[in-house]
């Protein structure tokens, strides 16, 4: 199993990452692609990829971070991104969230939109961020489009509508989590409408914890149970759900091209 988003550089494994790793390991997770924030998780995010080979780099400037000071914070990723010593697998997390704050919007427009042109640059998928955000983000991508734009839709959780309009895009994909362990959850029956050719595991660790570990810190190692709900939702065997993910991982990533750099 790939874990395509999760934050294991988090200060919340400070005390037993490589434990952490270890257990994730134990469970099949053979990479784990590492999302950026700011400007702050930059050193930690390659300390993390450098030293675990597995751990594997993105660069983008998460909506939560676009403030005032967005501008400087947007031009150290564009250094990074095209200057920088590190190698990025995808261009993320990138996208626009309204659930905590609205004042910036405009900002967070512009810097999602500076951060889609840069993939398209550097032949890169994004990783997008939208959290009460979907119809912002969709004028976006519906104006940006084009064959060399290709992502995913981290922790997706939108609408038959939104599913219908992202999968007229084709190069775009769907991020599904924890939440989709939730009694409550919408996502099995939305599932429903989206093959599993565009499906992809994330845990976003050390967040949304699947049942029966919700509200506690989530781990990749727990993308299994992840697994093991699609494997009933798609009716079809766990080991089926696990390698066609990880195939779609591979399509969108290139992750085994990026490893031989």
């Amino acid at each position: 199993m790939i874990d395509t988003h999760s934050h294991m550089y988090s200060s919340q494994f400070d005390e037993d990452r490589n434990a952490a790793l270890e257990r994730a390991r134990a469970e099949g997770v053979s990479h784990i692609l590492l999302p950026n924030i700011d400007s702050s998780s930059i050193e930690v995010l390659h300390q993390l990829s450098v030293n675990e080979k597995d751990c594997i780099p993105m660069m983008g400037l998460h909506p939560c971070s676009v403030n005032k000071e967005f501008e400087s914070e947007l031009s150290r990723i564009e250094s990074e991104l095209f200057h920088g010593v590190h190698h990025y697998i995808a261009v993320g997390e990138i996208g626009i969230d309204l659930y905590w704050d609205q004042s910036y919007l405009e900002e967070q427009k512009y810097a999602f939109r500076k951060q889609v042109v840069w993939a398209k640059k550097l032949g890169l998928p994004i990783v997008i961020h939208a959290r009460d955000s979907m119809a912002e983000i969709l004028e976006i991508l519906d104006q940006e489009n084009s064959k060399e734009l290709t992502g995913v839709f981290h922790c997706f959780s939108g609408t038959s509508a939104d599913v219908k309009r992202i999968l007229a895009y084709e190069g775009f994909k769907f991020g599904i989590g924890g939440v989709v362990t939730f009694k409550k959850s919408n996502l099995p029956i939305i599932l429903k409408e989206i093959p599993l050719n565009k499906i992809l595991l994330e845990t976003d660790a050390p967040y949304l914890a699947p049942v029966p570990f919700r509200g506690k810190r989530n781990e990749s190692a727990y993308l299994s149970y992840i697994a093991d709900k699609l494997s009933d939702i798609y009716e079809c065997p766990l080991e089926e759900i696990k390698q066609a993910t990880s195939f779609n991982a591979e399509a969108l990533f290139k992750i085994s091209k990026f490893i031989k750099k």
